[in-house]
């Protein structure tokens, strides 16, 4: 074994004689490894030289020089050799001893000492250094953080054991951490992880280099699976389900997007600046974790092997019998087992669900229907298909929310009785939840289930009949668009059959935004009327319009105005600057919950006054939300229903839908019918004259 040198080192000599014995310290005679008593001898064993007690034994350096010069003499050993009277030797003639007792060198030499003498995290050296080569010195890091250690040994003391809490506390969160924010608690952390039984029992095994290599794998591989558990952390908060690791990378755009909106393009920088700084540590937190606690493992082969031996024993007999601290919370866990093999078979159902559901998209029962066969029942009707941002069960039925909004839906409701409407409302349970809204838009208007960003390309790249599709079909309506959240080209007008779109740019608004939503609703509605409802046309319209005012964070909301006063948008400027800020609400559940009702009800109160205004005995309005806003608001385990209202002056409208149960006015009642949205197209075709031909 090759120890450091100095330039006060004695000099070189040729080996040393037999007769000389060793000092190299045991196992059996040192601190026990790996911990900073074993540093700290070391460290003053470094500093000190060679204790009073081995001075004879400093003999052997002088003899072999003395050899050297005079081998036909034989070396007088002094029992107390001075420095002073050892002979000069010149380098060239020996080669570098290897006997401990040349260990008087002024840097620290326990790194290259056996694995007993080792600092906690270092490894030694495996290889000799070859006879004849000088060691290299120890690098700068480690005297000095030998020199720290010796000086202020309590405080090296803490640090090591501080620093081998937090790798062993690494590694447990990570390898238990829940994917849903509800579920965090106590005892989900104080479980036996038996992945990290077995990755002890292999780290213990492996020599050197393949336990640094497979300790930086497992570290990564841990770290990469903690930042997935992060996004199904958000993913269930925001969209009630967890992350696709195959889909959900092309939503990040839309999240960043978002977030300009929300907090400006400074702020969602430094928010993604953040994040990827978040993603980095934490892939390097749980690398070098895994590496420090190998390497503790390696150290103290029979502790580590014994502490492993009755971890096993003790996951095997909870599991045997089914030992919990809760229902749910077995102490013998296997979460990361059961996440990667979710996390794999969500993969398997992503790609197989691809080439399934192109086969499902391609059957339409009303795909070959001729066009005098289609939607009899509403000829010479102006047709509005209208949905309500994140407008969910939850703002109807929350007691938080409730109240509000009911009050505003029946205030509303009377309008409409007052003006010669009627209205039947239902529940529909959207593909999606939180976000993601043209998945709710597609589901309603294609027909077809479409829960996932992969389902919606496959629709929209398809000629699937959506509902402004059938009406065109026809030849009997002309048909807009009317959607201010779009800000760049959107190819998917075709696949809708929307022949005139008016989007967030063509709608000539000249105030401020609300956060994310572009303008508010009063004005999106009094903007379709001036370009587009107030016009003459041969035919009627069949309008799809989405409103945007509810979509979160819900601050600032807007207010409604006097109808004459809308104008281009200006006045809108100081509601803008008096209402709240996002980071006003975005942290606190109950103020989102209460501005978010707020928000309902000013969408609501828009678009019946708008009917209410402009409507007349030909108009039938169809409005809906999306899908539930996000889980901080509408809690945890909610539905996925959202309301649906139709609207008409013309009672025959109504009469059609009589078999479907729903109940009179704008408020559906918690027992009326509950169908999937995707239902709505054919039932609603069916329900008005249009006759199956697939």
């Amino acid at each position: 074994m090759s120890f450091n040198t100095s330039s006060r080192q004695l000099s070189k000599t040729d080996e040393a004689p037999e007769d000389v014995p060793s000092r190299e310290v045991t196992p059996l005679d040192s601190p026990e490894a790996g911990t900073p008593e074993a540093e700290t001898a070391e460290a003053e064993t470094a500093e000190a030289g060679v204790p009073e007690a081995d001075a004879p034994d400093a003999a052997a350096p002088e003899e072999d020089a003395a050899e050297a010069e005079a081998p036909e003499v034989e070396a007088e050993a002094d029992p107390e050799p001075e420095a002073a009277e050892v002979p000069e030797v010149p380098e060239a003639k020996a080669p570098e001893t290897e006997t401990p007792e040349a260990q008087t060198s002024e840097t620290t030499t326990s790194e290259t000492e056996t694995p007993e003498a080792e600092s906690p995290g270092v490894e030694a050296s495996d290889v000799e250094a070859p006879e004849g080569e000088v060691t290299p010195r120890p690098r700068r890091w480690r005297r000095v953080w030998g020199g720290w250690r010796e000086k202020y040994p309590v405080a090296a003391r803490v640090l090591w054991w501080t620093t081998t809490a937090v790798a062993l506390a690494v590694v447990v969160v990570a390898l238990l951490m829940p994917t849903q924010a509800d579920k965090f608690r106590v005892a989900a952390f104080v479980r036996l992880p038996v992945e990290a039984i077995f990755g002890a029992a292999l780290l213990i095994v492996l020599p050197r280099k393949p336990r640094i290599a497979v300790a930086v794998f497992a570290g990564l591989g841990l770290g990469a699976l903690t930042v997935v558990n992060f996004l199904d952390i958000g993913f269930n908060e925001y969209l009630g389900r967890g992350f696709n690791v195959v889909l959900d990378w092309s939503l990040f755009s839309d999240a960043q997007g978002y977030l300009q909106d929300t907090f400006g393009k400074g702020g969602a920088l430094g928010i993604a600046v953040l994040a990827v700084t978040l993603v980095i540590a934490v892939l390097a937190l749980t690398t070098m974790s895994v590496i420090r606690l190998g390497n503790l493992a390696a150290r103290n082969t029979e502790t580590a092997t014994r502490t492993t031996l009755v971890l096993a024993i003790a996951w095997v007999t909870c599991a045997a019998l089914g030992v919990q601290y809760a229902a749910g919370i077995p102490i013998a866990s296997e979460h990361t087992m059961q996440a990667l093999q979710f996390k794999a078979e969500q993969v398997r159902r992503t790609l197989r669900d691809e080439a399934e559901f192109a086969k499902i998209a391609k059957k339409d029962d009303f795909a070959n229907t001729p066009p005098d066969q289609l939607l009899t029942g509403l000829r010479g009707k102006d047709m509005m298909i209208t949905f309500i941002e994140s407008y969910g069960r939850s703002a109807i039925e929350d007691p938080v929310m409730a109240p509000g909004v009911d009050a505003t839906l029946t205030a509303e409701n009377k309008k409409l009785t007052d003006a010669g409407f009627a209205a039947k409302s239902g529940w529909l349970t959207s593909a999606t939840y939180g976000g993601s809204s043209w998945l709710g838009h597609s589901t309603f208007l294609s027909g077809l289930w479409i829960s996932n960003q992969q389902r919606y390309r496959t629709v929209t790249a398809g000629e699937r009949l959506t509902l402004p599709g059938a009406f065109k079909k026809t030849g009997a309506w002309d048909t807009v668009g009317v959607m201010p959240g779009i800000q760049k080209a959107w190819p998917e007008q075709k696949f809708y059959g929307i022949d005139k779109l008016y989007d967030s740019h063509k709608l000539g608004y000249k105030g401020p935004k609300f956060s994310w939503s572009t303008m508010p609703d009063q004005y999106a509605l009094t903007a379709f009327e001036r370009l587009v409802h107030s016009k003459k046309h041969d035919k009627p319209l069949m309008s799809t319009i989405i409103l945007t005012s509810s979509h979160q964070p819900w601050a600032p909301i807007p207010k409604l105005v006097p109808q004459d006063q809308v104008g281009d948008g200006s006045i809108y400027n100081a509601i803008e600057k008096a209402g709240k800020k996002p980071g006003d609400i975005i942290t606190d559940s109950t103020k989102s919950k209460q501005e978010y009702g707020k928000s309902i009800q000013y969408s609501v109160s828009s678009l019946i006054n708008y009917l209410v205004k402009y409507g007349n005995k030909n108009t039938v309005l169809i409005f809906l939300g999306d899908h539930q806003p996000i889980a901080r608001v509408s809690g945890n385990h909610a539905s996925r229903d959202v309301p649906v209202s139709i609207v008409a002056k013309d009672p025959k409208v109504l009469d059609k839908i009589t078999d479907w149960n729903w109940a009179d006015g704008l408020q559906p009642k918690q027992d009326t019918p509950v169908w999937k949205m995707n239902a709505f197209r054919d039932r609603f075709l069916t329900a008005y004259g249009s006759t199956p031909a697939p």
